[in-house]
């Protein structure tokens, strides 16, 4: 099992702080899990673009889609490459701005109480075998150090606004307890 630190570090993750966060308000604990899919750009794995949007990085003229989002500020806690590769960005313990406007359960504002898990990947492939793995053992390290209640899809939260994970991903493959 991994372990969090003090701060809701990761032990076992490779770091690539994020700006793009703040605390959770008082008495938020991470509850929730939100699985997201992002790649930039969009249908193409494996480069610096979703890593360099939440680092306020992103270089509006290399890509002509990046023009229009290079202004977003935007993070998630955990980033999971196609080859299972996981990269942290904020601590657990704050909130990163993965959600947006979303409500679970009548609670609105996600955010608050959720840790937001970006997978490579989009609404038209397939994820990876490494990346459902992954995702599993995040999960089940998570649930052993907050108190999760539910694992959901973005689309899940943003009904008619976000798609994502989208209808590639395998909610079977997903193993943990917390999933009904």
């Amino acid at each position: 099992m991994r372990r969090l630190d003090a701060a809701g570090w990761l032990d076992g993750a490779r770091w690539i702080a994020s700006p793009n966060f703040d605390l959770r308000p008082a008495g938020q604990a991470a509850r929730l899990l939100v699985v997201h899919a992002i790649s930039l750009p969009p249908e193409q794995f494996g480069g610096d673009g979703v890593l360099a949007l939440f680092g306020n990085r992103l270089d509006p003229a290399a890509h002509p889609y990046f023009a229009g989002i290079a202004h977003l500020r935007v993070s998630a806690h955990f980033f999971i490459r196609r080859d299972g590769e996981l990269i942290q960005c904020v601590p657990t313990h704050a909130r990163a701005w993965h959600a947006g406007v979303s409500a679970w359960r009548e609670c609105e504002r996600c955010n608050d109480f959720s840790i937001g898990v970006e997978l490579e990947g989009s609404d038209t492939q397939p994820f990876a075998d490494a990346q459902y793995v992954q995702l599993n053992a995040l999960i089940d390290d998570l649930a052993r150090q907050h108190p999760l209640e539910d694992v959901v899809g973005h689309s899940d939260i943003a009904p008619g606004r976000k798609t994502d994970p989208g209808p590639c991903f395998d909610w079977s493959r997903v193993v943990s307890s917390l999933r009904r």
